[in-house]
């Protein structure tokens, strides 16, 4: 019998901006169904993974497979199609819009109907009808007629999470989804994420270690663009290593 294929395996990655290095020999794998956690202090590279497993960042050196599939080279767009969604550190939401016409523009960038321009988006009955299904289950059902600019900042982080979820990812990329939240939205949108089917990977960068490393099967530390301990959480809190990196020890 055959071992399972990664649902994502990074092999060797580097990423240099001029003569600076962002990544340095990362290599990992993350199991289909895995919470993995990406953890470290502030330019550790975290975030600059995620843009090379994307595609906003090309690689300098090194190889990223999805699904067993060699996606290196591939554009942002097509890794998208290929099921990689994601949200960002800092919310990128259309603030005039309302929520529902977030999530309707969501569902229409992977959809062959995004050709056709002229076409108004009140058209789409069926992406609007599954829009309002997303802000459902997120619990913003009842305000998908509102503006994104007259919601609260947590709901705002739920408006994108669903905006990602959307798209029926196979592969979810969460960077700092619980950032600038209060501690009543912090515990809404990590009982939100915990209900994520194990039919989608998640791979989640987080400071607010106490909610974030609950919601982990493996945790990643990096400093310095390289990867420091990676295990299980209880493997990487144990670790010396990672209390050197946070407390100086």
């Amino acid at each position: 019998m055959s071992a399972p294929v990664p649902a994502l395996e990074i092999i060797a990655l580097q990423k240099y901006f001029g003569g600076l290095p962002a990544t340095q020999d990362v290599s990992l794998s993350v199991m289909q169904g895995e919470r993995r956690l990406m953890i470290g202090p502030n330019g550790a590279g975290k975030t600059t993974l995620f843009n090379q497993i994307t595609g906003d960042f090309l690689p300098t050196s090194g190889a990223i497979k999805l699904f067993g599939r060699d996606i290196t080279q591939l554009s942002l767009h097509q890794r998208a199609h290929l099921g990689i969604s994601r949200t960002y550190q800092i919310i990128t939401l259309f603030g005039k819009n309302t929520l529902e016409h977030n999530i309707v523009l969501s569902l229409l960038g992977l959809s062959p109907s995004r050709w056709n321009a002229l076409r108004p988006l009140s058209h789409y009955g069926h992406l609007r009808a599954e829009a309002r299904a997303m802000l459902d289950r997120v619990g913003l059902g009842g305000l998908a007629d509102r503006r994104v600019s007259e919601i609260a900042y947590g709901e705002k982080r739920r408006v994108e999470i669903a905006m990602a979820l959307a798209q029926k990812p196979r592969l979810l990329l969460l960077d700092e989804p619980l950032a600038g939240l209060s501690s009543e939205e912090r515990a809404s949108v990590k009982t939100f994420i915990a209900a994520i089917p194990r039919e989608t990977t998640l791979v989640m960068i987080e400071h607010d270690m106490d909610t974030a490393l609950e919601l982990a099967d493996t945790v990643t530390l990096l400093n310095f663009g390289k990867i420091i301990v990676d295990g299980t959480r209880d493997e990487v809190i144990r670790d010396q290593r990672t209390r050197m990196v946070y407390l100086g020890e």
